[in-house]
Parts: C-alpha cells; structure tokens; sequence
C-alpha cells in the first residue's frame, strides 16, 4: 500500500529543534493543525510541537490513491525523518490521527516516549458507514458533511461559545480535498487493531469525551485494558462536558494530562 505524502507545520516557538523534547501531534479527519494550537501554545515553552496534516488537508498534498492507516503511520515516522532524522518522540492524535497513533505503538514503539490517544478507538464505527461517507463525499464534496461534523465534533454550547475557533476548525473540513477524505474514511473502513493492543509498550494514555457519540468512554476503556492485558502501561481518562475534540474543548486539562503523562515517560525512561 503506497504512502501518502504529508507536510507538518511547527506550532512551538521558532527555534532549533533538538533542546526540547520532542511531541508530534496528529488531526481527526476534516481538521487540521489548526485542532492543536491552543495546546502547543500551553506546551510550546517545554516541547518543541509539530503537527502534522493528513492528506489533502491542511498543508498536505492531496493523495491520489488509497491508503491505509499503517501506511499513514509509515508516513508520519518518514515525516520526522525529515525533520529529526532518528528522534523519539511523545506522540498525541485525535480520532483518526489517534489511530495513527496506536498503529504507531504496535509498529514503530521503538520511536515513542509516550502516546496520548484521544477521542478514537482500536476500531472506530462500521466499515459500512465509513464506506457509505466515502461515497457521499467523493460525490457532493466534504461542505455536505459540515452539518453532521458539527453535531459531532463539538459539546452542546461550544460553538456559541467559540464561534470563530469552531469556525476555522469547520473551515478546514470544507476545504479539505474531497478525494483525500474518502480515502481517510477508507482508511478508518480498513483499521481494526483491537487484537494488536497486547503489542504496545509504550506509556499510553487513552482520553475520551464525556460526550462523544463517535469514539465513546467505553472505546477508551477497550483499548486502554488491550494494552494492559498485553503487559503494557495505559489509563483510559473521560474528560466531562466534552465531545469529539479534546484538545479544542477543553486545551487546559489536555495539556494538563499530556504533560503528566509525558514527564512520567521522561522520568521513567531516565530511571532505566
């Protein structure tokens, strides 16, 4: 399965990169980095923050054939190469970029310090109704999902609240390459790793939304007792009054909770 092309936009301060440690940053399908900016801005001091984008949205180029969500993972470490050739790394990512990283675990752990997987899941919906949006999307464009994105990306009031935040994650779904988005949601159709998690060694968090319908508590639960099961370290955490966007509902307590979890890594790491 080929690999996608994908681009990173640097959300911490502009500095040479290698002082700090370094985090990676992943979207859910339809956002962009723009999801992690009120995040990197709270971590930025202490973490040198790179996010990336998925394919056709944001910075990155539009793919033109299919992929899966391991070739996205085999994307993102050649990513980093470019970037810090052979650097471990904290990696956290939202929904689909939360699946990114688990396969990230089961296949690159070598490369983390510590993942932070967030409103996603081992296996997230039905391939039927991911292949059913594909379809919906690749025909009308990704304006048609705007509506139902909405109900679900965000807690009830959050978008009165946050009008132009909401507003510019809702800008990034309308623009995102149609063609790129079905094959996202392909993608998701294809992703099943719940009989992989026993292989993930490294310090994980698993973080859901009070409120998500999408990627439920009880899904954080399920991956987080995977990976114990396995011989793994994870906590599975229900964040209350949120949905399906952590890092733009509630970015304090995020980078409250991907702090501790990443200077425990820290800690952990140095006492070997």
């Amino acid at each position: 399965m080929a690999k996608p092309a994908l681009k990173a936009a640097l959300l911490s301060p502009q500095r040479v990169l290698g002082d700090h440690p370094l985090l990676v940053v992943g979207p859910s399908l339809g956002t962009s980095s723009i999801l992690w900016n009120r995040v990197a801005s709270l971590l930025g001091n202490d973490y040198d923050v790179v996010a990336w984008d998925l394919p056709g949205h944001g910075v990155s180029p539009a793919a033109t054939e299919t992929f899966d969500v391991a070739a996205l993972a085999d994307a993102v470490v050649d990513l980093i190469d470019s970037i810090a050739p052979g650097e471990v790394f904290h990696y956290a990512g939202v929904s689909l970029g939360g699946t990114v990283g688990l396969q990230l675990g089961i296949k690159h752990g070598e490369r983390l310090k510590s993942l932070s997987v967030q409103n996603s899941g081992a296996k997230i919906s039905t391939p039927e109704a991911w292949l059913e949006r594909a379809e919906t999307v690749r025909a009308q464009g990704t304006p048609v999902m705007i509506q139902g994105s909405a109900k679900r990306w965000f807690a009830p009031g959050f978008m009165e609240r946050e009008p132009e935040f909401s507003s510019r994650l809702l800008h990034s779904l309308r623009d995102a390459d149609r063609f790129s988005y079905a094959f996202c949601c392909e993608a998701l159709a294809a992703f099943d790793v719940r009989q992989e998690l026993g292989s993930i060694r490294v310090p994980t968090q698993v973080i859901a939304g009070a409120l998500d319908e999408v990627s439920t508590p009880a899904m954080a639960e399920e991956v987080a007792a995977g990976i114990t099961a396995g011989g793994g370290t994870a906590t599975g955490l229900t964040v209350e009054g949120i949905s399906h966007l952590a890092p733009a509902e509630a970015p304090g307590h995020v980078a409250d909770l991907m702090r501790s979890l990443m200077a425990w890594a820290e800690s952990r790491a140095a006492a070997k």
